[in-house]
């Protein structure tokens, strides 16, 4: 059975400070809890080393919103996947709609982003999905499995347990509106079947697959007891500790 992973992105907000408060909170109410599946947080960079006291794997996960697609070298403002290990780092995720839409990151910088975290021992969060237009025009399979072919097949070393999916309907980003768990569930299972023709049918049973829209407590629960919705990758909701570790509750109360 695969384990469910909720990771909280935290994008651009909490300072060090801020941020060992937060992971801290949240490490407090999940300690001494045996959680059936993974929590995760990602600040930015400058408050990874504040969150690592924290974050420390019992339970609490860390990791990165980016990384560098060079191992180091004259490379102003970038950070490579090595650098991230050293800090306590175990996932960083890529791929990102607002690094697509922001700065037009693409799928050769993905590829090498990703072997390397693979090389240096890094699991990836590789981000994929449709904008409104595109599911309006009801071509959200056809992007969906281009983003995926664009990048899985390409990778050196990916496998389940070095690489995790978030399907992220960029329509229901932070705009309120939300993917019904019917639609998350036909959309992770038509990403499931693209999976299975790219990398092998049991590789794609075993791979995690996120769902990257509007999630927060409330919802938690149904969207995750989707067969195919494997967990979340959550925005605003993971910065506050109530709020992401009502999400975590979800997911275990999914599992039954």
């Amino acid at each position: 059975m695969r384990r469910y992973l909720v990771a909280g992105n935290w994008k651009m907000n909490l300072g060090p400070a801020a941020g060992l408060e937060l992971a801290a909170g949240v490490a407090a109410r999940l300690r001494g809890r045996v959680l059936r599946g993974d929590a995760l947080v990602c600040p930015p960079y400058v408050t990874i080393p504040a969150v690592a006291a924290a974050a420390d794997g019992n339970p609490l996960l860390l990791g990165a919103q980016n990384c560098g697609d060079q191992d180091g070298g004259a490379f102003t403002g970038e950070v490579s996947p090595a650098m991230l290990k050293e800090a306590g780092v175990q996932y960083v995720i890529i791929a990102h709609s607002e690094r697509r839409q922001y700065q037009r990151e693409d799928d050769d910088l993905f590829v090498r982003k990703i072997n390397l975290l693979h090389a240096c021992g890094l699991k990836a969060i590789f981000c994929y999905g449709e904008l409104l237009g595109e599911r309006k025009a009801g071509r959200e399979r056809e992007i969906v499995n281009a983003q995926l072919e664009g990048v899985l097949p390409r990778l050196q070393y990916v496998d389940p347990y070095n690489t995790v999916l978030a399907y992220e309907p960029v329509w229901a980003i932070g705009t309120g509106e939300t993917a019904s768990p019917a639609q998350a569930q036909e959309m992770h299972a038509w990403s499931r079947q693209v999976v299975a023709r790219l990398l092998g049918e049991s590789p794609a049973s075993h791979m995690r697959i996120l769902y990257g829209g509007s999630c927060k407590a409330s919802n938690a629960h149904e969207l995750f007891s989707q067969p195919d919705v494997d967990g979340g990758l959550i925005g605003g909701a993971s910065l506050k500790v109530d709020d992401f570790v009502g999400i975590i509750d979800g997911a275990e109360a999914a599992l039954g």
